[in-house]
This record gives C-alpha cells, sequence and structure tokens, in this order.
C-alpha cells in the first residue's frame, strides 16, 4: 500500500491530504512506476485551486503533479522496449504527488545513468519549455537574446540552452542573483524601470524570451524587437495576448531533448528545496510564495 497527496475539491492547498492508495496492475501499454522524486511547479497549486479547471478538467478526487522519476516496477500487455528495474522520467497529468504511479510508455524517457532522480523528475516542465520556446523562435549562434525572469526555474533553463546554442544572453533578475546569472555565462540586468536603457547599454537583443509575463515585461519586449517572430513567452496572459506575443508551443520531442542536454551537463537545475512526499503541503505553501531561485522537489518517503 502506498500513500498520495489527494484533494477532493478545487479550493484552498490546506485542504491537501495525505491518503493510502493501492495502486491498480498496468493495462496495456502502460507501466508501473515506483517514484522516486516529483518536480513542484506553480501549475501544480493552480491545479489545486481550480486556475485551470477550464483547460484541464480532472476527476475527483485529484492528485497534484505533472512531472517526476523513477523505476519501471511492472510492465502491462503489449509494452516493448522496457524492462522491470528500467530508470525512467516522465511528463504526464497523472499525478505524480504519489508512491506508485500508473503512466502510458509513450510519457517515459529513459533516465541516463549521469543523472540522479531527483535532477531529472525537475527537469520535464521547466527545462521542456525552455527547449521548446528557443527553437519556436529560430535562436541560433549569432542572436543576442533578452531573457525576462533569467533566474526563475524556465529562465535558468533558457539561459543554459541557448549559451549551449552560442548566443549572447541578457537576463533580467533582481540584484541578489546577478552573480548567479553570471556564472552561467549571461550578462545581468535588474528588471524595472530603466530596463529597456539598461538592456541597450549592453546590446540590442535579436531575440526575448519571456519567462516572468507582466505588463512591464511585454512592453520593454515590444520597444525592444519589433519582429514578434523572434520572440516568446512562456505566460500566457493577458498582456501578452493584447501585444499578440506568442507563446510556447509544447513538442512531442522536447522531453527526450532536455533529458539528452542534462545527461551531457548542458542544462542543470539547481534545486533550491527539497522535501519528502508527505511535506507536500510545504513544499506547495513554498512554491506559491513564489521567491525561491532554483527548483523544489517531493523525495519518496
Amino acid at each position: 500500500m502506498g500513500i498520495a497527496i489527494s484533494f477532493a475539491e478545487y479550493g484552498d492547498i490546506s485542504h491537501l491530504t495525505v491518503v493510502e492508495e493501492a495502486t491498480r496492475e498496468p493495462g496495456s501499454g502502460e507501466v508501473r512506476v515506483a517514484v522516486e522524486a516529483s518536480g513542484v511547479n506553480p501549475v501544480d497549486w493552480k491545479i489545486v485551486l481550480g486556475y485551470l479547471r477550464e483547460f484541464m478538467p480532472l476527476e475527483m478526487p485529484a492528485v497534484p503533479g505533472n512531472e517526476g522519476s523513477g523505476i519501471v516496477v511492472a510492465l502491462g500487455a503489449d509494452v516493448e522496449g522496457w524492462a522491470v528495474g528500467d530508470p525512467v522520467v516522465w511528463s504526464s497529468r497523472a499525478g505524480s504527488y504519489r508512491s506508485e504511479i500508473i503512466l502510458p510508455v509513450e510519457s517515459l524517457v529513459r533516465r541516463p545513468e549521469s543523472l540522479s532522480a531527483e535532477a531529472a523528475a525537475v527537469l520535464p516542465i521547466a527545462a521542456g519549455t525552455a527547449y521548446a520556446g528557443l527553437l519556436q523562435i529560430g535562436l541560433g549562434a549569432n542572436d543576442v537574446l533578452l531573457v525576462h525572469g533569467a533566474a526563475g526555474g524556465v529562465g535558468v533553463a533558457v539561459v543554459q540552452i541557448a549559451r549551449h546554442l552560442g548566443a549572447r544572453v541578457i537576463g533580467t533578475a533582481s540584484a541578489n542573483n546577478h552573480e548567479f546569472l553570471r556564472s552561467l555565462g549571461a550578462e545581468p540586468v535588474t528588471y524595472g524601470e530603466g530596463l529597456v536603457e539598461r538592456v541597450l547599454a549592453l546590446a540590442t537583443p535579436s531575440a526575448v524570451y519571456d519567462a516572468a509575463g507582466g505588463e512591464a515585461n511585454v512592453a520593454a519586449t515590444t520597444q525592444l524587437v519589433s519582429d514578434l517572430s523572434r520572440v516568446v513567452s512562456a505566460v500566457p496572459d493577458a498582456f501578452a495576448a493584447a501585444a499578440q506575443i506568442p507563446i510556447v508551443v509544447h513538442r512531442a520531442d522536447e522531453l527526450s531533448a532536455v533529458v539528452l542536454l542534462a545527461g551531457e551537463g548542458v542544462v542543470q537545475l539547481p534545486i533550491a528545496e527539497r522535501f519528502s512526499l508527505r511535506e507536500a503541503l510545504r513544499a506547495l505553501q513554498l512554491s506559491q510564495e513564489g521567491h525561491v531561485r532554483g527548483k523544489i522537489v517531493l523525495l519518496k518517503d
């Protein structure tokens, strides 16, 4: 008997409870995975609060969590190419805040030996979004890329992949994150009033990746780059929509691509806090506060 973090209705995250559950046997084309680590993302508490119910309706009771890593412990019928004991990474809406999870094989990517379970678990959403967006704007070695929110989860991955592609990167962040961005190869600038002038004092961007959203960032983006085919946002807010800024379009190959990059050491998302699965409420509360530099991860009890 395993455990899961469950909610019976949309509402405050304090309604989350730890429940015991017996995981069913995998069906055709499915595997059962023992969850070693689950990434914690803002989308998780937004789902619990009901912000996304129109786009992602859930059958109640439901379990949060959209990414994780673990070990295959059982195979369903017609599963080929996988074996019990295989380490895997996934991105799925199946609810990863649990001890064991049933997953379709098409959602799995093999985890390389060079990658730990916790490092792999935090990759799919942040790094996958970064990778898809950079390919969408056709970033190359001759580009100067401005990254809004460069010290956040998606922003860090954007910086790392963009530098790997050979681009020059200017990243916005608060002053206490500037040294961190320099360590990633980016040129930091402070966000807020006067941002456009501070960016232009360094270089004229040829492309923008907005990993933070908001009115001020959108305004700065449209002043700095007029060709919106070279602009992408990971935040589908009203300001991006009004400015007709394209939103990241996810790709079928993004998870396999970022796992490969992580295995090669190109993408390494810093982990800010670790919690046990039973401490999921504390982890989501920390995510809600919005002041974490790096990722939050849940580890098996």
